[in-house]
């Protein structure tokens, strides 16, 4: 018998949310809806494409407030920090401010006797699978460009953040879009592999866990379906000897921890020159001290629960398999009474790691962090590069040319000087190793969501 699948709040421990995934028949009829409705959305004139998704964001912002205190039910981030919309605005009109130029053919030729060019069509319909930690943005990563270019789009949200889905096709149904031009759909595991394996998509776009991606490429094997997969990151911070050590330490703290460490590019593992060691760690211990553990609908707090508990169980396990090898534990946990050995979860520094860890190799993913003495670049570049994971690193220095040179040697999707944790939508968003492959935003953004044909015309003779 078909299970609902539940959303468990964070905040208070109780469902919050249920409902019932749809059947393999009912999930097949969906799919033959963005399938028929997609080739009447393709053909209308861009600039409405366009003008349609825009409007659609605009929707979604009039609800701002509610839907700010809708995340915190469904996973945990403190309302003080007012959602992710201003990012999502920001996608979606670099997105839109490139489609015209993107989109447009190529050409080659248009002589008396030829005329030669390339175009980008849609690829079909477009299967988005979106993780919980930052639900609007990655999903407007893939479905403002995929719509934009004439794509049909079906949304698949993760249980933790059932009600995403939902919202954002409220606002973009009454922006216009019609409703078989972008679905929201509640799946189960066996009937999402079902439909990939039946080449119900044309591209699938997923964010997620290893495991995840790798049941993901079993279904479409053989399919020849497109797949963009951002699968996770160990990434890492590097403070150079010529640091700003205060810029650093509030970079990288805060990109360690906010969110309760649940972000795609968070850091996750820091290395430091020896001359700048001991002052950041001491710098780092203060500010992870200065955190409000607590009820992500306080003011004041300015860390909320992980998620779920089973993901605060899995970082509580690699701090105490890190302590019981040598690791030495920072923060004490009970400056943070809110820590209930459940999703409220103290932050934590450690130092005297090393990577036989997991700490220090495995994907956290909550509000922990090891700190590692290093003697110059070549050790850091090896400690960054051994790693299954490439998403970012974050290089603190004030060489802007060391940094590139740096950055060249690390095995990695994006290099950041002096910040991290930040999505420019005019750079590619893309991994490599374990991280997955593929990439969403800037123009290359266009290239999963369409396809190339090529036009060689001969002219007639006059």
């Amino acid at each position: 018998m078909t299970q609902p699948i539940k959303l468990i709040s964070p905040a208070h421990g109780a469902i919050y949310a249920e409902r019932m995934p749809l059947s393999q028949t009912e999930a097949a009829a969906a799919v033959a809806r963005a399938r028929k409705a997609q080739k009447a959305w393709a053909a209308r004139p861009l600039a409405e494409r366009i003008a349609l998704v825009k409007a659609g964001v605009d929707q979604l912002l009039t609800r701002k407030d509610a839907l700010v205190e809708e995340l915190a039910h469904q996973m945990g981030r403190p309302t003080r920090y007012g959602g992710e919309f201003g990012g999502v605005v920001d996608r979606t009109n670099y997105m839109a401010d490139i489609a015209a130029e993107e989109l447009a053919p190529k050409m080659v030729e248009d002589s008396d006797t030829f005329r030669r060019y390339l175009a980008r069509e849609p690829v079909g319909v477009v299967f988005i699978v979106a993780p919980w930690n930052y639900p609007y943005l990655t999903t407007i990563n893939t479905l403002a460009p995929a719509l934009i270019a004439g794509n049909s789009v079906m949304l698949k949200h993760a249980s933790q953040t059932l009600l995403v889905g939902e919202r954002l096709a409220e606002a973009f149904h009454e922006a216009g879009i019609p409703e078989e031009v972008f679905q929201n759909v509640v799946l189960d595991h066996a009937t999402t592999e079902h439909l990939i394996a039946d080449r119900a998509f044309n591209f699938v776009n997923f964010t997620g866990s290893v495991a995840g991606g790798i049941a993901m490429e079993k279904a479409a094997a053989g399919t020849f379906t497109g797949l963009g997969l951002e699968l996770g990151g160990k990434d890492p911070g590097y403070v150079r000897a010529d640091a700003d050590l205060d810029a650093a330490v509030d970079g990288l703290m805060d990109g360690a921890m906010f969110n309760a460490g649940q972000c795609c590019c968070g850091i996750e593992r820091i290395y430091v020159h020896e001359s700048l060691f001991d002052a950041f760690v001491e710098k780092a211990v203060d500010w992870a001290n200065g955190l409000t553990l607590g009820n992500p609908f306080d003011p004041e707090t300015t860390l909320g629960p992980m998620a779920n508990k089973r993901f605060a169980a899995v970082v509580r396990g690699q701090v105490d398999e890190a302590i019981a090898a040598g690791a030495i534990a920072l923060i004490d946990p009970a400056r943070f009474p809110s820590d209930d050995g459940g999703a409220y979860l103290a932050p934590q520094i450690l130092i005297n790691v090393d990577h036989s860890m997991r700490v220090m190799k495995e994907e956290s993913f909550g509000p922990v962090v090891g700190i590692m003495k290093v003697s110059g670049d070549d050790e850091a570049v090896s400690l960054m590069n051994d790693s299954p994971y490439g998403l970012t690193c974050s290089i603190w220095t004030s060489d802007t040319e060391a940094a590139a040179a740096i950055g060249a040697r690390v095995e990695t999707g994006t290099v950041f000087m002096n910040r991290c944790d930040y999505l420019d939508p005019a750079l590619c968003w893309t991994g490599c190793k374990d991280t997955g492959r593929g990439g969403s935003l800037s123009y290359l953004g266009f290239l999963s969501v369409t396809r190339p044909k090529s036009y060689h015309l001969k002219k007639a003779p006059k």
